[in-house]
């Protein structure tokens, strides 16, 4: 099964379930601590019980100085708490008593509950068992898109989740419409959403601190087909293109690329269809040329607005694929070059 297959499969059937594991959180959001500083974080597409992004905020609740933690879950979704639980809380009442009933969480403060002088998970499930304003059910479905999981974004400053594959660009334009900040897992394919690229053009959206080139492991339901692994009697499926995608300050993107290339025709031949030269891997882009390139969609990893100004993405002037010596060229992101000075 190739690293791909899985997100394919979920894709085309609508299952969209997949786990974020909570290192791979830890290693990213760890990288934008400052900015969470007095703001209300909403996890949209979390169930509380099941989600690393709700165990995450939650235990670093006062470390990060959050002003509030909201957390909504869907009804209908295949995965049922007594599944997944990542908490060791029983099932309470309210989740008994309403089985397949979508609720919210809401935390405003993680006191020492059970006084044993540190705050770790145990104190968030004393929490959760114990407020009587903590956990309710909601009156809609629980979908992102409902009006009442709309007023509650409305209220929030930041949202990080793990958003369905299949209703990606919806959820970012629901983002754009009511001018979040938000820290999101897509994959690489949406990069190549027209939606999705004219906020790269217009420097509104930006890769995270991880790697994408490296892959993650998504926790998946018991009755998953295929996978990757199993650790600790859980299935995990890889995929290969997974990506953070963020409007918040990303450091990196301020670092310019080190370029040691210099010209040649011969190295750099021109697209049949447009006037720009193609470059096959970032690293090549040649020092001394400053006149449109042709680079892999990749470099958006890379991308210093800074460095370099995105001109346009895949199409020659005849609107068919870039081509060199009439073969096609895929994924290309035509870039120039901002000369020192250059506004």
């Amino acid at each position: 099964m190739s690293g791909n297959n899985g997100l394919q499969e979920a894709n085309r059937a609508k299952k969209d379930e997949f786990y974020t594991q909570l290192s791979d959180i830890e290693k990213e959001l760890k990288n934008y601590k400052n900015q969470f500083e007095g703001k209300i974080v909403f996890c949209n597409c979390d169930d509380p019980f099941e989600s690393n992004f709700f165990k995450y905020f939650a235990l670093n609740f006062n470390t990060l100085k959050l002003k509030k933690l909201i957390c909504t879950c869907y009804a209908g979704s295949p995965i049922v708490y007594e599944q997944l639980s990542l908490l060791d809380v029983k099932p309470l009442k309210i989740i008994e008593n309403n089985p397949n009933k979508p609720y919210k969480i809401e935390i405003t403060e993680v006191p020492d509950m059970n006084n044993d002088g540190a705050i770790d998970l145990t104190d968030v499930e004393f929490l959760i068992k114990n407020s009587n304003n903590t956990l309710s059910l909601l009156k809609g479905d629980g979908d992102f898109r409902s009006k009442e999981c709309i007023d509650l974004l409305k209220e929030s400053d930041i949202v990080v989740t793990n958003p369905p594959f299949s209703l990606f660009r919806e959820f970012v334009e629901q983002l754009e419409e009511y001018h979040k900040d938000y820290i999101i897992m897509g994959n690489t394919n949406a990069l190549t959403y027209k939606e999705i690229f004219k906020l790269f053009k217009e420097n509104r959206i930006r890769t995270g601190y991880t790697n994408f080139n490296v892959g993650m492991y998504f926790l998946v339901p018991d009755d998953t087909v295929k996978f990757h692994k199993i650790i600790n009697g859980k299935k995990y499926v890889r995929v290969a293109t997974s990506c953070w995608l963020t409007n918040m300050i990303v450091t990196k993107h301020n670092d310019k690329l080190i370029m040691y290339k210099k010209y040649t025709p011969e190295e750099y031949p021109k697209y049949d269809n447009y006037d720009a030269i193609n470059v096959n891997k970032y690293t090549e882009i040649p020092d001394d040329y400053y006149e449109p390139i042709g680079v892999p969609i990749t470099f958006l990893d890379k991308y210093n607005p800074e460095q370099f100004k995105i001109i346009k993405f895949r199409k020659g002037n005849d609107e068919k694929d870039l081509s060199i010596n009439g073969k096609y060229t895929y994924f290309r992101v035509i870039i120039q070059r901002i000369k020192e000075g250059e506004v």
